[in-house]
């Protein structure tokens, strides 16, 4: 963590004590400036990048990695830097052997998961180009493409752009057969990094990249460090014992959101009773509450707005209302600030079952008559979830 986010905390105090110092810190869905302990992987793709040094444009790639090793919060970092130095000097950094500075490609960091659509990845590349805001409506995919080509045309972006496009291959967001498309309509001085899950051999990307690099789940000592370092600044002083970090990430096995989730949450369960520290049991309560396997907080949180505030409802019903889809349809639009019919909330639950945000499960059949009813279980934390969705509204 950084020494300005350590000094806004200590700004931050009213004079009573109290756990949580900053929720944003804390959050799995949230990305720190400096992640902990990924070096190696940090020079794999500096080397990667290095031609960029140069003031040439580096070849397409991509970068694999399970659930939770950390991949969007490395290239976003790695590209926040990158960019913020193209900004500031409009040139490569000076060396002992590069006499000259040619200018710098540009950087450009696009998450598919909340821009899947040719219109809206066209936007988020030529938005993070421009100084002026670019219109959301009122312009056509046609036009914002052709606008995007006269910008990489012109002299201050004449190296290019190296485009991070991030969660391919997720459900709702792009294939890599579609992220080939998206830039084959584009000009040839751009280069992309795509991120995603799918292991090198299995995927097309491949086939068109240069540089393929693997990035591995979280050590278990690497995971502790990650977690005081997020609880030194997110929670008062002490509040975590190293101990109890452990034992997050003994369970988490290497998934940085999964153990992120479970600190969130048990530092939740224990301000909410007005302790000062966690306990034995507060983490014991957030890891049961974590699915497993879960689905990542940021995909629930990409989800269009109707269907957030149909699943912030869904996790606060009791268990009667929870029974059947049918019951759960019926409690969730019965509420008057919805605004939602029951035919739209059944189908918002189906939609978010057919991608597994969350799962139908089939109740044992009671009376032997007929099929028995299916009910909906969440496959992400829920406390994490109501939490983040309330700060964020």
């Amino acid at each position: 963590m950084d020494i300005e986010a350590r000094i806004q905390r200590r700004r931050r105090r009213d004079g009573a004590p109290r756990l949580i110092e900053d929720y944003e810190t804390l959050s799995p869905v949230s990305h720190v400036d400096e992640p902990s302990d990924r070096g190696p992987v940090f020079e794999r793709l500096l080397d990667h990048l290095d031609p960029v040094f140069d003031g040439n444009l580096p070849p397409n790639a991509y970068v694999a990695g399970p659930a939770g090793s950390g991949k969007s919060a490395i290239v976003t970092a790695l590209f926040s830097h990158l960019d913020r130095l193209s900004a500031e000097t409009q040139s490569v950094i000076y060396t002992s052997t590069r006499a000259s500075a040619p200018a710098s490609p540009g950087f450009v960091y696009v998450d598919t998961r909340q821009r899947a659509s040719e219109f809206a990845f066209y936007h988020a590349v030529l938005d993070a180009l421009v100084e002026e805001s670019v219109p959301e409506h009122g312009v056509g995919t046609g036009e914002l493409r052709d606008r995007l080509h006269d910008r990489l045309r012109a002299s201050r972006t004449r190296t290019g752009v190296v485009v991070a496009v991030d969660h391919v291959g997720e459900p709702d967001t792009v294939t890599a057969e579609r992220l080939v498309d998206l830039f084959a309509g584009l000009p040839s001085n751009v280069s992309w990094l795509a991120i995603g899950r799918e292991e090198p051999a299995a995927t097309p990307l491949t086939d068109y990249t240069a540089t393929a690099v693997s990035i591995e789940p979280y050590r278990r000592q690497m995971l502790v460090d990650v977690l005081m370092a997020r609880a030194s600044v997110g929670l008062s002083q002490q509040a975590l014992d190293h101990d109890l970090a452990r034992e997050i990430a003994e369970w988490a096995d290497g998934d940085a959101h999964d153990a992120l989730a479970a600190l969130f949450i048990a530092a939740d369960i224990a301000n909410r009773a007005d302790r000062t520290r966690l306990d034995d049991d507060d983490v014991s309560a957030a890891v049961e509450e974590v699915p497993h396997p879960s689905v990542s907080l940021g995909r629930v949180l990409a989800l269009p707005e109707n269907k957030q505030l149909v699943l912030r409802e869904l996790v606060d019903l009791g268990p009667d209302d929870r029974a059947s889809v049918t019951a759960t349809t019926e409690a969730i639009s019965s509420v008057p600030s919805i605004g939602l019919s029951p035919g739209t909330v059944k189908r918002y639950l189906y939609e978010m079952a057919e991608v597994g945000v969350v799962e139908r499960v089939q109740a044992e059949k009671r009376d032997g008559k007929g099929r028995p009813p299916s009910r909906v279980e969440l496959r992400f934390p829920p406390t994490a979830f109501r939490r983040l969705y309330d700060l964020r509204h």
